[in-house]
């Protein structure tokens, strides 16, 4: 079984459940297992240290030196599919991504000095702790890529789009500041819907099936290629801070 390195995706293994519950306790465990073993593989933070010109943990403000750029930021940046694609087509504007999980930042990192890419600087972090590391109105943009649903109504608080996230997002987003917000969970979507207009954030551009016309500008993310080969749609909106 493969383990997807993302931004806390989780909620993937109920089409695998097996019939038994001894069997169902045994797989859940290896499953558990692989998991540890990837958020615990061994000697990453010493492979990071190669790509320490553009990696860092929890430290922003002595890479962000051009304040001149606009600045874009990755939440969950995962192994960097999407955001190494985006900065090779902009090269005028700074790029920043946040993961929590070192080895997917690893991954990443490649990735980023395969392209040469001047413009990206990774961060090991908790979106947690955003308002930390991203001054007041410092931000342009804000990018959410198929971020963890936590489905259960009591995990509430720990999406994404929960009122309390964004109400850091506006802290740290310009006026007239901008959230791209992609996701293949229709219920994480009208919730998300339902919390952005809660919070006084002008939406627009929404589409429960980006991929039925898809924009020529969009850049999909290693979710978005599996669940298109999959054939289940993407639900996408743009959301704006107020311009003062």
């Amino acid at each position: 079984m493969v383990i997807a390195c993302h931004s806390h995706r989780r909620g993937g293994l109920r089409k695998n459940y097996p019939r038994s519950t001894r069997r169902f306790k045994i797989y859940l465990n290896k499953w558990r297992e692989k998991i540890l073993r990837l958020r615990k593989k061994p000697h990453t933070d010493e492979k990071l240290q190669a790509f320490a010109d553009f990696v860092t943990r929890g430290d922003v403000q002595p890479i962000v030196k051009d304040s001149a750029r606009e600045l874009y930021v990755e939440l969950g940046t995962g192994k960097g599919d999407f955001i190494t694609q985006i900065a090779e087509r902009f090269p005028q504007i700074n790029f920043i991504g946040l993961e929590v999980e070192a080895t997917c930042v690893l991954a990443a990192a490649r990735k980023v000095r395969e392209k040469n890419l001047s413009n990206v600087r990774l961060i090991v972090f908790d979106v947690e702790n955003i308002t930390e590391i991203f001054s007041e109105h410092e931000v342009d943009r804000l990018y959410i890529n198929f971020c963890d649903p936590w489905p259960k109504k009591r995990h509430a608080k720990r999406r994404l789009t929960h009122a309390r996230f964004l109400e850091l997002y506006k802290k740290i987003l310009k006026r007239g500041g901008e959230i791209y917000f992609k996701t293949d969970n229709r219920g994480l979507f009208d919730y998300s819907l339902e919390q952005f207009a809660l919070a006084g954030l002008e939406v627009r551009d929404v589409t429960n099936d980006l991929h039925a016309a898809e924009p020529p500008d969009n850049i999909r993310t290693e979710y978005e290629n599996k669940f298109s080969a999959e054939n289940i749609p993407i639900n996408f909106c743009v959301v704006k801070l107020p311009d003062e």
